[in-house]
């Protein structure tokens, strides 16, 4: 990612990453992964794909709330949000078989969909207990 530079958060997202991929080897059968080593560097892949895909994501709703936008333009946009959704979890799922073969695997479409929920709802309660609050003026 060309400009993008590295933060305490993305340090934290890893580290989130790392214990619910552990968890998730741990208690489901379908997820492997061969070693812990292989667990960190699969959380630093998917820290990767899934900035990709917020990023992504995030342009695309931009699109879809652009008063200015024809309609078939909005129409677009929501076919490929559509497809962004489902489509990031073949690509998640098909760069984990890339890099690591049989070492790792995260189950099948469903497994790696359920994986994700929990690693971005995690990312945002880790990232809401380290956000600082504002002091209100009294």
């Amino acid at each position: 990612m060309p400009g993008y530079r590295f933060t305490a958060l993305d340090v934290v997202d890893v580290f989130v990453y790392v214990i619910i991929l552990g968890l998730t080897v741990q208690f489901l059968p379908g997820v492997l992964s061969e070693s812990f080593l292989l667990t960190l560097l699969t959380a630093v892949l998917l820290k990767a794909v899934l900035e990709v895909v917020l990023r992504l994501k995030k342009a695309v709703v931009g699109r879809i709330r652009s008063a200015a936008e024809a309609p078939w333009r909005r129409a677009a946009a929501i076919a490929t949000l559509v497809l962004i959704l489902p489509g990031s979890k073949l690509v998640v799922l098909w760069l984990v078989d890339l890099v690591f073969g049989d070492a790792v695997s995260l189950g099948g479409f469903f497994a790696v969909t359920g994986l994700i929920v929990v690693l971005t709802l995690a990312r945002a309660g880790v990232r809401a207990v380290l956000t600082p609050r504002t002091a209100v003026a009294g």
